[in-house]
């Protein structure tokens, strides 16, 4: 954990009292002492610092002091889902790489059992965002949205919704099957990404022609077949404005 992030409820006159992960990480990892500075942040609100104000046990109160706005995200993401597994290991990346939306979207190659999985429910999957975020230093949380109708959230909700100046999709054989130069593929700091990454099969090609259909770009990294929470990750990274 880089920053102690807590919840706005849990913040009472300033102070927020834990006996949670975030305790044991000051106590433990950080040698937390009365007195002491660490950083600190509300979700979906100002980060900065707070300093140890009480210990008690395995509980510790700090009192939040200095207060400036966090990092703001700049990148939306569509998103074919894998498999429960790779899409846990990668909800803290896309937290952590500054993802503000995660549309969740039906893919023909998307398996029928993940829709049901477990980690789709808040309680599961906020924890794993609010990690990222800890990572990362900053705290604003992504919003999780389910889609499965790819054709009509295209048609229906894209433009309202995430209304980018720049629309990416990602596919192994863009034009040349030649990889991209990241150097000149990153965003200017005045735009914003909308980037599309397909399941682990891949988008079939009438899927990406919709999406060219609605102005998105292809966009390759190379030949090489990634798995998805690599490829998502690898692409944020090389399209980044940071």
């Amino acid at each position: 954990m880089n920053r102690i992030l807590f919840e706005h409820g849990e913040i009472i006159d300033g102070a927020a009292t834990i006996d949670d992960a975030r305790a044991e990480h000051i106590l433990r990892v950080l040698h937390g002492e009365v007195g002491q500075t660490l950083k600190t942040g509300e979700i979906d609100g100002l980060v900065g610092t707070g300093v140890i104000a009480a210990i008690d046990g395995a509980r510790v109160t700090v009192r939040l002091e200095h207060r400036c706005e966090a990092l703001a995200p700049w990148a939306d993401l569509i998103l074919a889902p894998p498999r429960p597994r790779v899409f846990k290991r990668l909800l803290p990346q896309l937290a952590a790489l500054g993802v503000r939306n995660i549309f969740l979207v039906g893919a023909r190659k998307v398996e029928k059992d993940f829709w049901g999985a477990t980690v789709l429910k808040e309680e599961n999957y906020r924890p794993l965002l609010i990690d990222g975020l800890m990572q990362a230093g900053t705290a604003a949380l992504p919003i999780l949205h389910v889609r499965r109708n790819l054709r009509k959230f295209l048609a229906e909700e894209l433009h309202a919704a995430l209304p980018s100046t720049r629309r990416v999709i990602a596919h192994p054989y863009a034009t040349g099957g030649k990889p991209a130069d990241c150097g000149n593929a990153a965003i200017a700091k005045n735009d914003t990404l909308t980037l599309a990454v397909g399941p682990e099969g891949g988008w079939t090609d009438d899927e990406v022609s919709l999406f060219e259909s609605h102005g998105f770009s292809r966009f390759s990294l190379g030949p090489r077949i990634l798995r998805t929470d690599t490829a998502t990750v690898a692409l944020l990274a090389c399209l980044s404005q940071d």
